[in-house]
């Protein structure tokens, strides 16, 4: 009888305690019939429940996927790992990583920018990782939170809740040339102000003749921020509060929630805005509150 040798054995054991291939992000091609060459990685955690949520994570400006996905400020992995949800992370195909929220086309349901690539990242997860198509979140800070006011209005079919980090309402960067990926100074300065009809008329506008359901909102944003200026806030609030009929009175109001010095304000059960005083560009992500917010 054949005996293994020491080196055989020790092979052996090395082999059974190689732990198993730890998730990792990755990129996936995915059937874009988009214009916009938005990429796509996603990040399956080795644990997923069965018929998992998803969440898209949109980054900001000047940065990248893989620094979104490893900075701490954005807790999104952990929440992955610790729930057993999928995350999707798009990449902007754009010179300094802004996102397109100022062409026609990515403002309008399938116009062919950005919003469509996003939206086709969302269907391709649906159907190859077996999603939840009723548990489809979105976030994202600053260009990405401007992406996701946006995804809300030309997407509202296809996401149950956003919960965006110092942005803009949707549709207040579009470009008087049609310009894709344009910088608006008038937007970002706080000077874009309408009233809360005409807002909602700028989401309407994006998917005319949609009368389904839309995604709860939760808008966050800084009293110091420099960069877009926190009038809007005020503008969010009142272009969704207008998107779905309800006052612009809060129907309650708490303070030092969900910490020092941020104050949440509910607007019935559909939007809820998070004002953080001291806070500037941008509010760091509560992975906790915005997944009570997404139900996760």
């Amino acid at each position: 009888m054949l005996f293994p040798t020491p080196f055989a054995l020790m092979g052996l054991v090395s082999l059974l305690a190689s732990p198993a291939q730890a998730a990792q992000l990755t990129k996936v091609n995915y059937p874009n019939n988009a214009t916009s060459k938005a990429e796509m990685y996603i990040y399956v955690p080795d644990k997923v429940v069965a018929n998992p949520p998803l969440v898209v994570v949109i980054h900001s400006c000047q940065s990248t996927v893989q620094s979104y996905f490893q900075n701490n400020k954005i807790p999104w992995k952990q929440g992955s790992d610790r729930k057993g949800y999928i995350t999707v992370w798009p990449s902007s195909p754009h010179s300094g990583t802004c996102w397109d929220v100022s062409s026609r086309s990515s403002l309008s349901h399938l116009g062919g920018g950005d919003s469509q690539a996003i939206a086709n990242m969302i269907l391709y997860a649906i159907d190859k990782y077996k999603v939840d198509a009723a548990k489809v979140y979105v976030t994202g800070g600053s260009s990405g939170a401007m992406m996701s006011n946006v995804m809300a209005a030309t997407y509202p079919e296809l996401i149950s809740a956003v919960s965006l980090y110092s942005g803009v309402p949707a549709g207040c960067f579009v470009s008087a040339s049609g310009g894709v990926d344009q910088w608006n100074n008038s937007c970002s300065g706080g000077q874009s102000r309408a009233s809360p009809e005409q807002w909602g008329n700028v989401v309407r506008g994006m998917y005319p003749g949609y009368d389904g359901p839309r995604p709860r909102m939760q808008i966050w944003h800084g009293s110091a921020d420099s960069t877009l200026a926190p009038q809007n806030y005020q503008e969010t609030i009142k272009q969704w509060t207008n998107v779905f009929g309800v006052p612009q009175t809060p129907t309650s109001t708490k303070a030092n929630t969900p910490q020092a010095n941020y104050r949440t304000d509910d607007y019935g059960d559909h939007v809820e805005g998070i004002y953080a005083q001291g806070v500037g560009h941008s509010v760091p992500a509560n992975l906790t509150a915005s997944e009570i917010w997404f139900g996760l």
